[in-house]
């Protein structure tokens, strides 16, 4: 997402964003903190996230309640469509001495599994491995839960609920293709499966089959009652109607769609001509590039904000599609040219992250290639880190599309920061490995451990130093 405009704000704000929360922290300005546990101390609240202990004045709290489930990394920039998924519903029936083979002390006994598959029934081995996915996947551990999903499947290959389960995996790791393969799949065995149109409908939209995922979302809403399947066809539907008389042309890597009195031939030959040298660029600097086509919408600035109720500070949006308002142009400006930048490397972070990419790290880099920096923000940024009233990374890896101009101002600056600091001091290969971890199923902070040696702790530590050795406090 690139933002119009950055303003700074110094003091201290929360937004949400990690994972196995024990605590939420309800702030009064509305917003949540998750936690893996708080603690009042005197007049401040203090929260543990992983290893890492923070704290905010006790005045700021409005309440805190025990448990609570995060959100996904973000899905509203730089996110990718196929995690907007609403999970299946239905689950396995597993023996309660299959779950006493399979998990001890917060590990799969892959041992027991293989006994489990040797000696017990298909079903029961397929349930073993089915929890054995399960288990990874709220471990982070895509790679591995994938596995053992293909085991269950393997062993029964007709199950629906294995199925459309496979296919949210599939996805949300953005393999769109074979996600469709799978979802078709489960709506073949299963017809009257309110989830398998659900997910089919969800692997549809990804692929940038947006009618033929309304017809599915319906089919599943007719057969079972569902409010996040019904938010998806809303906003699918929303898509549809504003894209109802478009155009459409097509490059190497890229489907260009618009509203034909609102953009000149010159203008769209521009824009896709200039993407395709960006995706170059953006493949040299990254590593590596999306496999699929990339669409690209153009709309007036009214559109825009109507399709993505995006707050009115954003200057456009990836949400899977890169949405970029054009009003008014009629030739492509440098301007221009560094929102389409930044909005494509996106699309290349969530690709090489498998969607796992923390919202801090996507728009750090975003920035990073289009290419801005600190110059004339610097200083001020220094000065918050000096002031220790930055805001903590780890509250920075959910969505900023909630967040107000100013708030957002510091979010993106502070994102930047990060991302200057790692490039200059590690070079351009280490963050390329930290959004290779990820895409393995490390933690966005484990990442960091693994290649730069820091929690969000230490790296909040050293790009202070970093801000104040460049620009000065």
């Amino acid at each position: 997402m690139v933002r119009t405009q950055s303003i700074f704000l110094c003091c201290f704000f929360a937004v949400a964003g990690v994972p196995a929360p024990a605590e939420t922290l309800h702030l009064k300005n509305g917003r949540t903190i998750w936690a893996d546990s708080a603690r009042e101390n005197g007049t401040r609240i203090e929260y543990e996230v992983g290893e890492n202990t923070f704290a905010i004045p006790k005045s700021l709290v409005d309440h805190i309640d025990a448990g609570g489930v995060p959100p996904e990394y973000s899905t509203g920039s730089g996110g990718s469509k196929s995690t907007d998924i609403a999970a299946p519903s239905a689950e396995l029936r597993i023996a309660n001495n299959v779950y006493a083979l399979v998990l001890h002390d917060g590990k799969v006994d892959t041992d027991a599994l293989a006994k489990l598959e040797k000696e017990s029934t298909p079903d029961n081995a397929a349930a073993g491995y089915f929890l054995a996915g399960r288990h990874e996947i709220e471990q982070g551990n895509t790679k591995a839960a994938r596995s053992y999903y293909e085991s269950a499947l393997r062993l029964q290959p007709e199950n629906a609920i294995l199925l459309a389960h496979y296919t949210v995996l599939l996805l949300r790791a953005g393999a769109t293709r074979e996600g469709l393969a799978s979802a078709e799949h489960a709506v073949r065995v299963a017809p009257d499966s309110a989830d398998a149109h659900a997910v089919l409908g969800a692997a549809q939209y990804a692929s940038d089959r947006t009618k033929e995922a309304i017809q599915s979302w319906k089919r599943s809403l007719a057969l079972r009652a569902d409010p996040g399947v019904e938010r998806l066809l809303a906003k699918a539907q929303k898509d549809a109607t504003a894209e109802e008389s478009f155009s459409e042309n097509q490059s190497s890597h890229f489907t260009l769609r618009f509203e034909g009195r609102q953009t000149s031939e010159s203008l769209r030959r521009a824009i896709l001509s200039t993407l395709e040298s960006q995706y170059d660029e953006l493949a040299q600097t990254l590593g590596a590039s999306p496999r699929d086509s990339v669409t690209v919408i153009l709309y007036t600035n009214q559109a825009f904000f109507d399709v993505t109720q995006a707050p009115s500070w954003t200057g456009a949006l990836n949400d899977g599609k890169m949405r970029i308002p054009v009003s008014g142009l009629d030739s492509l400006t440098p301007d221009l040219a560094r929102v389409l930048k930044h909005e494509l490397a996106h699309s290349f972070i969530n690709y090489i992250s498998r969607g796992r990419c923390p919202q801090w790290l996507h728009e750090g880099i975003a920035q990073m290639v289009e290419p801005r920096n600190l110059m004339g923000r610097g200083q001020r940024l220094a000065q918050l880190f000096q002031a220790q009233r930055a805001i903590p990374y780890n509250m920075l890896e959910g969505g900023f599309m909630s967040l107000s101009s100013v708030e957002a101002g510091v979010a993106y600056d502070e994102s930047l920061a990060a991302v200057e600091y790692i490039q200059e001091t590690y070079g351009m290969s280490d963050v390329q490995r930290i959004l290779q971890r990820m895409a393995d199923g490390s933690t966005p902070e484990a990442a960091l451990r693994a290649t730069v040696h820091s929690g969000y702790r230490e790296l909040e530590t050293e790009v202070g130093k970093f801000l104040a050795s460049k620009y000065g406090a």
